[in-house]
């Protein structure tokens, strides 16, 4: 019996991940390389919303029909990484009747369900929506948690046999005789989980195949191996609001536009967004003004916003593309669908195929696409199953029932937990006793943070991603050096100063835009705490002080002995 081809996937986020589950499940041999955390890239960067395929109803119906058929699977096989909010399309006054009555025609054309409430109905479902809110549509929109979903694929991608080395950036696409055969990798750790100040090796990775699932990067990936890929990266800012100000998806109603959307998430809002090209995702401004814009213009359809804290702002890049003959000026008019470049036919180069465009929402129809794609190449039969069977953690409901039963559902911290674990609950909170809070304004518990530390080192960003511990309102001002203090004494104290230290760091980003009013006593607070307490405005003491300098503490008279 001749052995599975092997298929490297590069990029750890909601396509990679998804694609390695695809192809492991049909019994291929997979292994996923992600330069940085799962998620690092767009998907990381995103505001959760789950697509009905209302915003593409009028303008890509293609996009549409397929953001609400993907939207029915996720809700069955990912259940546990998404909240059922809905949406709504609200129309102001300064909005016009005709575009409202051509987004109606759109959903019920693309078979999205949709329902016309009033003004006060609308207000009824969203009491803070503004008072001149005429009507709107419902849609079934949703939010989805993107880190929770790409871990669960990667961890079931292990399940079928697959190796995920995070930390892993490829550093060449090799090439023989004018086919792919393989990559080179460098380990910012060694491979396994990541361990900070544990040195790095390269490695070959010999392959059958490379799928190139890197989005908005997916270009340099080509660049490695000689190819063009005209991706064309347009970044958005997101803002993170303290509360929940709306609990449903709100919409504003009119044509492609900045700051339209609101997205209840978690614990806090996220308010999106700008669309802007960039020549480079890595290397772009993030500026003030965008998020001037999400708070003023976004007050018009919830007036609450505008006295509101807004805790943090991040920007996501979008990986969009379009054959380069269409020659779209405005990023708002590239399609958000995806395409599949077979880089055999297209570039004369076997043995490589990348995957560019779409969008979360569709990730488990792009990864299929592919996967079909791979498997045809090497002859497997096996049929795609990613539709039908649920993720680690949406197996079975009455798990999660029993479980929440157990650990008692009149306790926050209990309903949390097995919102983010799902039917994984009574496992992991049985693992710890004690079992105390160690972020309070996620309610995160002990049991949880170690159990992503065993999955992800001593890399708390992937402990963070995994559990949302330093998420909430303090930005980790409470709760980050208790996330480091379960590293030890498995881990030596200078590893978890290091990892820390990059902890808080990551956190001190997405602050820095948001430091007006009392966001601003909040970081000043936080600074203080971590300044007084850890030294975290100072280097650490090294090994090389002079103790010897030091007298034993006794002080000369100076005032005569009296």
């Amino acid at each position: 019996m001749n052995a599975p081809a092997h298929v490297v996937v590069v990029g750890g986020g909601s396509t990679g991940t998804g694609i390695a589950r695809d192809l492991a499940m049909r019994g291929l041999d997979v292994t996923l390389v992600e330069k940085g955390n799962l998620t690092h890239g767009t998907t990381g960067r995103m505001h959760g919303l789950l697509h009905s395929g209302g915003r593409y109803a009028v303008s890509d119906r293609k996009s549409a029909r397929e953001c609400i058929e993907e939207n029915y699977v996720l809700r069955d096989v990912a259940s546990h990484c998404v909240e059922e909010t809905g949406g709504l399309f609200v129309k102001r006054p300064e909005d016009t009747d005709e575009y409202f009555e051509e987004k109606l025609a759109g959903c019920r054309a693309c078979d999205i369900p949709a329902e016309v409430l009033s003004g006060e109905e609308a207000r009824d479902l969203e009491p803070h929506l503004a008072p001149d809110v005429d009507r709107a549509i419902h849609v079934p929109d949703a939010a989805i948690d993107p880190f929770r979903l790409c871990v669960a694929n990667a961890v079931d991608a292990e399940r079928h046999g697959a190796r995920i080395e995070t930390h892993a950036e490829v550093t060449d696409v090799r090439i023989e005789a004018g086919e792919v055969v393989g990559v080179t990798v460098r380990h910012e750790s060694g491979p396994g989980s990541r361990t900070h100040g544990k040195a790095g090796e390269t490695e070959r990775i010999d392959a059958d195949h490379v799928v190139n699932a890197t989005g908005a990067w997916a270009g340099r990936l080509g660049d490695l191996a000689g190819v063009d890929i005209e991706v064309r990266p347009s970044k958005g800012v997101m803002t993170v609001m303290n509360t929940r100000q709306v609990d449903t998806v709100v919409n504003r109603c009119r044509p492609k536009g900045d700051a339209d959307i609101i997205v209840p998430h978690e614990t806090a809002c996220i308010l999106g967004t700008t669309d802007e090209e960039v020549t480079d995702p890595e290397d772009y401004p993030e500026e003030g003004w965008e998020v001037d814009l999400m708070i003023d213009e976004l007050s018009k359809l919830v007036p609450i916003l505008e006295d509101a804290r807004t805790i943090r702002s991040f920007w996501g890049v979008r990986p969009l593309y379009e054959p380069p003959e269409v020659g779209s000026a405005d990023p708002t008019d590239i399609t958000r669908d995806f395409f599949l470049l077979d880089h055999d036919g297209r570039d004369d180069l076997p043995g490589m195929t990348s995957i560019v465009g779409g969008k979360l929402t569709t990730y488990r129809m792009m990864a299929e696409r592919i996967a079909d794609h791979v498997c045809e190449r090497f002859g497997v039969r096996a049929d795609c199953r990613t539709a039908d069977e649920p993720l680690p953690g949406s197996e079975d409901h009455e798990v999660l029932d029993d479980a929440m039963r157990r650990f008692g559902l009149r306790s926050p911290v209990a309903r949390r937990s097995s919102q983010r674990l799902g039917s994984r609950t009574e496992a992991v909170l049985s693992s710890c006793d004690p079992n105390p809070v160690l972020c309070s304004c996620e309610a995160v518990s002990r049991a949880e943070v170690r159990d992503a530390a065993a999955q992800s080192g001593t890399d708390l960003n992937a402990v963070r991603l995994r559990t949302r511990a330093s998420m909430g309102n303090c930005q980790g001002a409470f709760c980050c050096h208790r996330m480091a203090s379960e590293l030890y004494p498995a881990h030596d104290e200078p590893t978890v100063d290091d990892a820390l230290s990059e902890l808080v760091e990551e956190r001190w980003k997405g602050e820095r835009h948001a430091l007006w009013g009392e966001q601003l006593s909040q970081a000043a607070l936080k600074y203080t705490l971590q300044a007084t307490t850890m030294n975290r405005d100072a280097d650490p003491v090294g090994t090389d002080v002079a103790w010897g300098d030091f007298d034993a503490g006794e002080r000369p008279a100076t005032d005569g002995g009296r």
